[in-house]
């Protein structure tokens, strides 16, 4: 009788207690939600100017990180719609770029209210009727133009045109050359080489390349395929078997056994970064040129590709694994050390299982089976 009479004189101060309790929680989500609203925001930089003249040579990339510490969010930096973005052709050298700080965006256009932005004319001893007033037009560029691109094309313009990762698969099928007009032991630019297996419905374009090294994932230990050497082009003079070939251009010798790949008909220099809707995980497999380490604008080879989704545009923080603090004491564990993110890449072009990427940004440098993963 006594424990039910406890229960009953502890039950109220009991539901009294979780609801100060959950008041507490409630006023502590409230309190938070103004900053896990705030966390996504893009943030100007102290340092950021109030506008910028685009010159040669500028990417849109670097103009963003001239006012934002996160100059790959587009949507929510440039002030344009998801159309006007995905356009490479609307920002030229010359173009001001103003930064609006109330709304935290970029635009070529000044924004509302800022009279500074409008440099004033020299007016001074010029008669009223002898002065001529401007009206903003439209630009109207060609094909040709210099376009400012979202990163620099001189350094993935070729890797987007050429052959770069083939798998096994690939490679059994491909065209083979098996044989040099004089029996000639290494080709060039003009010699005439035969190939086997050239189907008659790719075109008369084709690229010449040789399997280098072989991608092996580090965790799994799957061959993920083959990264290829570029020789040079070749056009078809005539199909069979074998099919006559012309090389066209030759930036390495040509023998034997070497492969052809259809002639990419072109590129696209547009690339929309953004972070990927999923966690990916990927490691640094591979950098580009057989080194142990890169630095910013290097090109790396990730072990995720499209079957894990990764897409052409996805920024990737670089990660540097947490050191390991090891302790005296026998029974107390190692202390480790998250993970630091110290740069950003961005993945401009796709394969099945393996991706290439390009360093945008890094205070360290990057090295094998250092993590890629959605920015945190």
């Amino acid at each position: 009788m006594q424990n039910l009479n406890r229960c009953a004189n502890f039950a109220p101060h009991f539901f009294t207690l979780l609801g100060f309790s959950m008041r507490k929680i409630i006023s502590l989500i409230c309190l938070l939600l103004p900053i896990l609203a705030n966390a996504d925001e893009v943030q100007i930089r102290e340092d950021a100017p109030d506008r910028h003249i685009v010159v040669k040579g500028d990417t849109l990339w670097d103009i963003s990180a001239k006012f934002f510490k996160d100059p790959w969010k587009w949507p929510e930096i440039w002030a344009l719609n998801k159309q006007d973005i995905k356009d490479p052709h609307w920002i030229y050298p010359g173009n001001v770029v103003y930064l609006d700080r109330r709304s935290g965006t970029l635009s070529t256009t000044p924004p509302s209210g800022d009279t500074a932005a409008v440099a004033p004319q020299a007016t001074d001893n010029i008669p009223a009727n002898n002065v001529e007033k401007f009206s903003p037009k439209v630009r109207v560029v060609g094909q040709n133009s210099e376009a400012i691109p979202a990163i620099p094309l001189s350094i993935v313009g070729s890797f987007l045109s050429r052959p770069l990762v083939v798998e096994e698969e690939e490679l059994e099928s491909a065209p083979t050359l098996v044989g040099t007009y004089e029996q000639r032991t290494l080709l060039s630019t003009n010699d005439v080489a035969y190939a086997k297996g050239l189907p008659t419905d790719k075109g008369m374009q084709w690229q010449i390349y040789r399997p280098s090294v072989t991608f092996v994932d580090p965790d799994t230990d799957e061959e993920l395929g083959q990264e290829v050497l570029y020789l040079g082009d070749a056009t078809a003079e005539k199909f069979g078997d074998p099919s006559t070939m012309r090389i066209t251009k030759a930036v390495l010798e040509i023998n034997k056994g070497d492969h052809f790949a259809q002639a990419a008909s072109g590129y696209s220099a547009n690339f929309l970064p953004h972070a990927p809707s999923t966690n990916i995980h990927a490691k640094v497999i591979s950098i580009y040129g057989g080194v142990q380490q890169a630095g910013q604008r290097a090109v790396i080879t990730l072990n995720k590709g499209q079957r894990d989704g990764i897409e052409i545009g996805h920024v990737l923080g670089i990660y540097q694994k947490g050191e390991v603090i090891k302790t005296k004491g026998w029974f107390t564990p190692n202390v480790v050390l998250p993970d630091m993110r110290y740069g950003l890449v961005m993945v401009f072009r796709v394969f099945n299982k393996v991706s290439y990427a390009l360093v945008m940004e890094t205070k360290l440098p990057v090295q094998l089976l250092d993590r890629a993963s959605t920015p945190e």
